[in-house]
């Protein structure tokens, strides 16, 4: 099978299923694991680079109203690899490659490859789609194996916030930020992995999309800590976003924020959502997450 994934989280699935000899096509974003970066690239961005979070944001509003593509999908070079599944998404404009030009491309080329919607909005959805992938790949047994594994790594953050509070311990009010400058609330699966982190997810709603929110509706929402996880930005590119964001003074005051790696843990609808929850609930029990996963700015 010859497989085009147009997501970096479905190639990150595909290849953790021990399907990653059948990828031959990823987009330009699709860096984990290592190995995928060495397939063809076939889908890139028409968002231009250096860009500010405000200048990115103005950039999407306005190709989404004049009703742009924000994601390029080369033609040639999907019809030189005669792929057999295509995996896309409708979810989010601003994500990825939508299924109506992946569908209108193969049209065009007169290509019969199967195309597969990968759709995800809570971590069960996303858990599904592993099981997805295993079917469409035929590699069923190494995705049970794989979602089982990443259940069991939830259920021992489970466990571990149920002794917390059995022992007493309070829950305190997150905040996630999915954008810093205009402020976005969190949506999807983000308010889903506070919860399980053992908070409460003070702005957003699990299933939904995330939506702009004034400083003043993230002052009034009095969380006990902030995570600055930007959608697309490494740990890196975080820390300084959040530490502008509290030199801007826009921050409830005193209160801790912390910066983590959005772009492998939190935006991506994969397997390392869990290295996300597992995180966050080091940040919730005053523990240090693991490796470099996270970092305090105050």
């Amino acid at each position: 099978m010859r497989v085009v994934s147009l997501l970096p989280s479905t190639t990150e699935i595909l290849f953790a299923i021990g399907a990653g000899d059948d990828v031959v096509g990823v987009t330009f974003e699709c860096d984990h694991p290592v190995e995928a970066r060495e397939r063809r690239i076939v889908s890139t961005s028409a968002l231009p680079e250096g860009l500010s979070p405000r200048e990115i944001d103005a950039f999407v509003r306005a190709a989404r109203h004049a009703g742009e593509d924000l994601y390029r999908l080369d033609a040639g070079a999907l019809e030189g690899l005669d792929a057999d599944l295509v995996v896309t998404q409708d979810l989010c404009a601003v994500c990825a490659v939508d299924v109506s030009v992946v569908q209108d491309a193969l049209s065009h080329l007169g290509t019969r490859a199967e195309v597969l919607t990968i759709d995800p909005h809570t971590l069960a959805e996303v858990l599904g789609s592993v099981l997805t992938l295993g079917r469409a790949t035929g590699r069923e047994a190494p995705a049970e194996a794989l979602v089982q594994r990443l259940e069991e790594r939830l259920q021992r953050v489970r466990d571990e916030v149920a002794e917390r509070r059995r022992a007493g311990a309070r829950t305190p009010r997150m905040l996630v930020l999915e954008w810093t400058d205009p402020a976005f609330t969190p949506g999807h699966w983000v308010p889903e992995m506070v919860e399980l982190a053992g908070a409460t997810c003070t702005l957003g709603q699990a299933g939904a999309t995330s939506v702009r929110a004034d400083w003043s509706q993230v002052r009034a929402s009095a969380p006990d800590v902030v995570v600055c996880a930007p959608c697309g930005y490494d740990l890196p590119a975080a820390l300084e976003l959040a530490r502008e964001l509290v030199g801007s003074g826009e921050l409830p005051p005193d209160v801790p924020v912390w910066a983590v790696d959005a772009n492998a843990s939190f935006a991506r609808p994969g397997p390392r959502l869990v290295d996300g929850v597992e995180t966050l609930a080091a940040i919730v029990a005053g523990a240090d997450p693991h490796g470099n996963a996270a970092c305090r700015v105050r």
